[in-house]
């Protein structure tokens, strides 16, 4: 099979507006978790989220797009972080337009962060808006395909918080079949009134920033982010810089409960037991575990026991959501870059606000960055509602 490797990354979150700022903030352990300034909701002034800190009107600006219509926040985010990533990878038009190269993007609130847009157009309470064809979960993607020209394979997955590690799993099996030679994955979400409503619904927003692994966690923060990833077969990349292997991955669903996995872990455990495997290794040379770790009471207690489960030692693990907030479609692939910046700079970054782990110090997550620290292989999660769990494995190239 062929080698899948990275040679091009973007994002915006939080933390940053572009992949070094994102780095930095990770390493002074800086936080994106506060008061929303551009989120317009009740709960805007009641809860903390993890906003990117560029207004829409800012965001058309740096993308160029003043001028253009239909682009909602989801749409203007993706846009950000996969001109970046393309420029990274130094992708020409014609390898973006070849057949060779597909796009596999993820969004679970796509257009819908227009709620109450959404709301008037659908209830024929508006003359019709721009927006009429961008509320669905797939908008952002047909805007990069027709904006890049985009002619090769192209596809949008939602499945809730695995999204875009199902993304980055589909290019990689595609590349590893020969079915293409390229492929830009990833996905985006922004806030919406959508998904605040209905997380809050749920009970698990907590009104104070998110404690991932920590005795008392009672809750996530939701954010909202944008990150892609430029994965090429090994003969294109030849002559290019390269981050970091995707090495493995795997997907399992235990279909437990619409939006909480089983005491038992049984699909967290098996989606790494596949990704290590694939990977042609073993457990033990797994160097760091970017945790899906949301917070949630559930989520930290089932993926604490399933790495219990799989590792006879557990490695250095944290959750960088207490950075960014849960990103939800974006999270998989953000993670992921956070996870290869990790291999690349040879660091461990750490898991925030954790005052009492839950099964001790011993057993806690990384509490602070930690440089000089060689990573061969990482693992990252991705578990989604509806129990669609997902691991990659990605490896150093050295």
């Amino acid at each position: 099979m062929k080698r899948v490797l990275v040679t091009g990354m973007g994002m915006v979150s939080a933390i940053g507006n572009n992949v070094r700022q994102n780095h930095e903030s990770l390493r002074k352990a800086h936080s994106g978790i506060g008061k929303a300034a551009f989120f317009e909701s009740v709960y805007a002034s009641q809860l903390p989220f993890g906003e990117v800190k560029l207004s829409n009107d800012e965001l058309k600006k740096l993308q160029q797009l003043q001028t253009a219509t239909g682009y909602t926040r989801t749409c203007l985010l993706a846009d950000k972080a996969f001109a970046e990533a393309i420029t990274d990878a130094a992708l020409t038009q014609g390898q973006l337009s070849s057949f060779d190269t597909a796009l596999i993007s993820a969004s679970t609130v796509g257009g819908m962060c227009l709620t109450d847009q959404l709301y008037e157009d659908a209830n024929h309470k508006s003359e019709g808006s721009e927006y009429l064809e961008s509320y669905g979960c797939s908008a952002h993607a047909l805007k990069l395909i027709k904006r890049y020209h985009i002619k090769g394979f192209t596809d949008t997955i939602n499945t809730a918080c695995s999204s875009s590690a199902n993304a980055i799993m589909l290019g990689a099996r595609l590349i590893r079949s020969g079915r293409v030679k390229r492929a830009v994955v990833g996905g985006a979400d922004s806030l919406a009134k959508y998904t605040v409503n209905g997380f809050n619904a749920l009970k698990i927003l907590s009104q104070s920033p998110c404690k991932p692994f920590d005795v008392n966690r009672d809750g996530l923060n939701l954010g909202e982010g944008a990150a892609y990833l430029v994965l090429e077969s090994e003969e294109l990349a030849a002559s290019k810089k390269v981050y970091a292997e995707v090495a493995g991955f795997g997907n399992a669903n235990d279909a437990h409960h619409p939006s909480a996995m089983s005491d038992e872990a049984t699909g967290a455990i098996r989606c790494m037991r596949e990704a290590i495997g694939s990977a042609g290794i073993d457990a033990a040379q797994i160097g760091y575990v970017n945790a899906h770790g949301t917070g949630t009471q559930n989520n930290d207690q089932v993926e604490f026991f399933g790495m219990g489960e799989l590792f006879e030692k557990l490695p250095p693990y944290s959750s960088t959501k207490s950075f960014t907030g849960h990103t939800l479609g974006a999270a998989g692939a953000v993670e992921a870059i956070y996870s290869i910046l990790g291999i690349v700079h040879s660091e461990l970054f750490p898991s925030l606000n954790v005052a009492e782990p839950i099964n001790g110090f011993e057993s806690a997550p990384v509490s602070e960055w930690k440089g000089g620290h060689n990573l061969n292989y990482v693992l990252s999660n991705s578990f989604g509602f509806g129990g669609n769990c997902t691991s990659l494995v990605f490896a150093s190239i050295n």
